[in-house]
C-alpha cells in the first residue's frame, strides 16, 4: 500500500546536514508499524515528506500505487484530504468547535454533509468511547478525551493511512495505554496502516513491528 523507496532528505544553508538518506519501507493493508529513533533524527521529517508536506531531495514515496513526488501542490492537498488521517502530540482540537464538530472536519473539506455527516461522526464517536460527548466543547475533556477525539477526527473519513507524531507525549501513562491500544484497534478495525512516531519503547510495544530510524535509513530494531 505504501512502498518508500530510496528516501533522502537534507536542509540547505550553513548548517547544511543530510536527515537520513536511502530510506526504505513497505507497507501492507492493516500493518501498524512504530519508527524509534533519537532525539532529532528525522522522525517528524518523516512523516512530513510521506504526507507531502515537504519535499523530498531524492527517492520515491508511493501510496496504492501513486507516486506523491511528482505530484502538485494541489493533487497532494486532495489525496491528504481523501486518504490520509494525523494523530498529533498536541492534539490540535480548536477550542471553538465542539468535539462533534472537530471530529467532522475532514468530513466538511470532503464536501460531505448533512445526515450522512452527522451519522459518521457519532459511529466514530462512539467507537472512541466518546458517544456522549459530542456537544461537549474541548476544554470540558481530559487529555487522554482530547486525544481520542484526535483519533476520531483522523479515522471519521476512512484513510488509507494514519500518520501518528508522538500522540501520547502530553498524557499521564494510563491514559497514554488507552489511547496506544485505541489508536491500534481503531486503525486495524477501519482497514487502515499507521506509522506511530515515537521515542517511547511502551508506546512502540503495541505496533507489529518496530523500525529505528538513523541517517542510513530503517531498520529493523531486532537488527540492533
Amino acid at each position: 500500500m505504501l512502498a518508500l523507496r530510496g528516501l533522502t532528505k537534507s536542509y540547505p544553508g550553513p548548517e547544511a546536514r543530510t536527515v537520513f538518506a536511502g530510506v526504505d519501507l513497505e507497507l501492507a493493508p492493516g500493518e501498524y508499524v512504530a519508527v524509534m529513533g533519537e532525539s532529532g533524527i528525522g522522525k517528524s521529517t518523516l512523516l512530513n515528506l510521506i504526507a507531502g508536506l515537504d519535499s523530498v531531495d531524492r527517492g520515491s514515496i508511493a501510496l496504492d500505487g501513486v507516486e506523491l513526488t511528482t505530484l502538485g501542490d494541489d493533487a497532494l492537498s486532495a489525496l491528504r484530504r481523501r486518504q490520509l488521517g494525523f494523530v498529533f502530540q498536541a492534539f490540535h482540537i480548536l477550542p471553538y468547535l465542539t468535539v462533534a464538530q472537530n471530529v467532522g472536519l475532514p468530513l466538511s473539506l470532503l464536501g460531505t454533509a448533512g445526515d450522512e455527516a452527522s451519522a459518521r461522526v457519532a459511529a466514530m464517536l462512539a467507537q472512541v468511547g466518546l458517544g456522549a460527548r459530542g456537544a461537549s466543547m474541548p476544554r470540558e475533556l481530559s487529555g487522554g478525551e482530547l486525544q481520542r477525539a484526535a483519533i476520531a477526527r483522523a479515522l471519521v473519513h476512512g484513510p488509507r493511512l494514519v500518520l501518528a507524531d508522538e500522540p501520547t507525549g502530553n498524557l499521564d501513562p494510563e491514559s497514554a495505554d488507552k489511547v496506544l491500544r485505541l489508536l491500534r484497534e481503531r486503525i486495524k478495525a477501519n482497514g487502515a496502516a499507521g506509522i506511530l512516531a515515537t521515542h517511547s519503547r511502551v508506546a512502540a510495544q503495541t505496533a507489529d513491528r518496530i523500525l529505528v530510524l538513523t541517517a542510513s535509513g530503517l531498520r529493523d530494531r531486532a537488527s540492533f
